[in-house]
């Protein structure tokens, strides 16, 4: 209850704050608006930044994924070929007995 009572203190004075020192308040907006600007372009800039180099990363990954699915494939086929041929010396040597 107290703090919905400052609350409502805060507000009040505030708006006569506001009204009775209009000029003041003025001046100082214009002074705050352009540091504003200048952060909140340097955050932009940076996100932007961040956001640019983890699209290059995802490509390159993607990139590399492909590589890689061709070098298991590749992979796959010489494991296939080497159990044949396992296979086949394994009957060769049972028709020899």
């Amino acid at each position: 209850m107290a703090v919905l009572g400052g609350g409502i203190i805060a507000l009040i004075l505030g708006i006569i704050g506001l009204f009775a020192w209009f000029g003041d308040f003025l001046q100082v907006l214009k002074g705050i608006i352009p540091i504003m600007l200048i952060c909140g372009g340097a955050l932009a800039t940076y996100l932007g930044y961040e956001e640019y180099k983890d699209k290059k990363a995802m490509e390159e990954m993607s990139e590399t994924n492909e590589d890689l699915k061709q070098e298991v494939e590749r992979l796959r086929k010489e494991l296939e070929e080497l159990k044949s041929k396992k296979e086949e010396t394994k009957s060769e040597g049972e028709k020899k007995e």
